[in-house]
Order: structure tokens, then sequence, then C-alpha cells
């Protein structure tokens, strides 16, 4: 069951003012004052939407929340950039990017990657030509495979979150609730051992960022994070796929970029077991302009239908947002304890 909420007229009445005010003094989303100010900020939003996502956030109903409704205006927007480097200046859904990222600080604390779009908080969700077929959200022909987001790294967000600016093909995000799986029929305990090897996905490899950010303190640190990521790919750490409670688990699994060699028969079957009842309890969830998603990222994985992209400007376009409930869990991977960037 997804936990779900509707923006009204009046909702969205009462958010404009306040949405234009904070987009007419911050030039972008990515603004550390705006950041830093967001969870204050929050307290503006409508009442019943701060009910409602803390509701989701404590008490956990469902591991899907939609708040959809939000005004978009689609001519307003202008064309979905070619590449994730062409959004962020001069942002014509800087509006609906603040109010995303409001709603994301009731759950947490937003933060990025140095390794991920250039340590950018808010990440462009849109086609690349070239990336067709990549095991990349960027891709468009090829399914993007269903997975706990960042599951490799200790410091992964409770929640992934998207907002829908274009989606005209009704493209699927396709999502498995943990509470759709029947763990009585699969060897949880065997699922709870540290016997499984996770791979970094490909979305954290240096290839896909650019050459230089432009300032040496931060490559020296990016380059860092990527020879740490090498180093997981060279020699992959056992972690275990459940945790949590054992009669109702938490998951953290990436089957695409999951290393099978050496793992004993029994970890084998279960691991195969659970992937077929994900596989069996899929949904399809199509975004439409204005639908904000956010998935708990301890309770669900997900993926991605496939589509033919059209590389003219009207294509899919989402923002993505990583959050945190435990910002401090990962203070030795930053270089400040304000500091949202993950090296």
């Amino acid at each position: 069951m997804i936990h779900q909420l509707a923006l009204t007229p009046d909702d969205n009445a009462a958010l404009a003012p306040v949405l234009t005010d904070l987009a007419a003094s911050h030039d972008t989303v990515e603004d550390p004052q705006l950041v830093r100010r967001a969870p204050v900020l929050a307290r503006r939003l409508p009442g019943h939407l701060l009910e409602f996502l803390e509701e989701f956030r404590l008490a956990e109903p469902s591991a899907l929340c939609v708040v959809s409704g939000l005004d978009v205006d689609g001519d307003a927007l202008g064309d979905t950039p070619e590449h994730w480097r062409d959004s962020q200046t001069g942002s014509p859904a800087l509006t609906q990017e603040i109010f995303f990222l409001l709603c994301g600080s009731v759950l947490g604390d937003v933060f990025g990657w140095a390794t991920q779009q250039d340590g950018r908080l808010m990440h462009d969700v849109l086609p690349i030509r070239g990336h067709e077929h990549y095991e990349l959200g960027s891709n468009s022909l090829q399914h993007l495979s269903w997975h706990t987001e960042d599951a490799f790294h200790p410091c992964r967000g409770d929640y992934v979150a998207l907002m829908c600016l274009k989606n005209p093909d009704e493209v699927a995000t396709t999502v498995c609730d943990a509470a759709d799986v029947d763990w009585s029929a699969l060897d949880v305990d065997a699922l709870f051992e540290p016997a499984f090897t996770q791979m970094p996905d490909n979305s954290h490899r240096p290839e896909n960022a650019s050459e230089s950010t432009g300032d040496p303190v931060v490559d020296r640190l990016r380059r860092r994070s990527f020879e740490l990521i090498q180093s997981w790919n060279d020699d992959p750490v056992e972690r275990p796929v459940l945790f949590g409670d054992r009669q109702d688990p938490y998951m953290a699994l990436d089957p695409y970029h999951m290393k099978t060699d050496g793992w004993s028969d029994r970890s084998t079957v279960a691991f195969q077991g659970l992937c077929d009842r994900i596989e069996a309890a899929m949904q399809d969830v199509a975004l439409r302009p204005g639908d904000c998603v956010f998935i708990d990222n301890f309770r669900a994985v997900h993926g991605r239908r496939s589509f033919r992209a059209r590389y003219n400007g009207s294509d899919r376009w989402l923002k993505r947002l990583n959050i945190t409930r435990n910002l401090r869990g990962s203070r030795a991977w930053r270089p400040a304890p304000d500091d949202r960037v993950i090296y």
C-alpha cells in the first residue's frame, strides 16, 4: 500500500508565494545557506503535509510515500537538458526544486556524493545520448535493474526521493516493498550473515564524472574517494543483505553489482530465493509532473522500465535526492560537520 497525499488548489495557492520568495533569494537549490535553513523553512509547508511526512518517517506505514499535485508549468520548464551538467545554472524548475528540498528535509538531512554528479545534492535523472544500454539512471533502452540505492556503501541513505518534472511516456519506476515479501518462505538467517559481496555501482565510477571541479582540494578528496571505490571493486567487502528485525527485516542489495564467486551453497540459494520473491512482488509507479516519491531505502528496492528517448527536449526528467536520518554517521567521510558531501 502506498502512503499518498494529494496537494489541493489551496495548498498550491499557499505554497506559491513561499516558494517564489525563496527562489528570489537563492540562485540555486545547491546554495549552502538554503540547504542549512531547509529544516526550519520546511515549517512553512502546509501543516497536514508535515504531519503526513512525519507519519511516513516514524511509523513506516509503507516503503513508498507519494506527494502529488504540485503545480508544474511545463512551458516554463523549457527543454529537458541533454546532460546533468547543463541543468543547474538558472534552473527553470527552482521553485519545484525548493519544494522538493523542503519535503526531503522533513524526513532527514539531504546529502550528496563526491563521486556522483560532481558532488551535487540534487541530481538530475534524464536520458543521456550514448548511455542507452549502460546500467545507469541515464540509460533508456535498457531496464534499470532493481536495487537498494548505493547498497555497497555503509553511509547509504535512508531514503531516495524522486520528483517528476516530465514523463510524457508514463515510464514506470518499479518498486518492491519489503512488506510484500513472504519472509517465512526464505532462509532469513542465512541472509543476515555477512557472506555477500556487494560491488560499487557504475554511477560512482570516475568516467561518469567531470575530469575536474576546478577546486584542487575538492579534486584531491574526490580522487581519494574514487581510489577507495576501486579498492572495493578489487576486494569486495562481505556484508549481509538483511539487517534489523528478523521478523520484518530491512534490505541492502543490488544484484546487478554483486559478485557471487565463492558464496556457499546456502548463501546462493537463500539469495536467489530472495531475488525471486522480490521479482514477484515488484509494482509499477508511473510518476506525473508534480509528483514527489520518497522511497524507504531500507524497506524497498527500486528500478525503472525501459523506454525510447527522443533527445528533442521532451524526454522524461526527474530530480533526485538522497536523505539520511543520521548525518553524523558519515562524519569520517565528510570534511566538516556541516558539509553535506561524502568523500
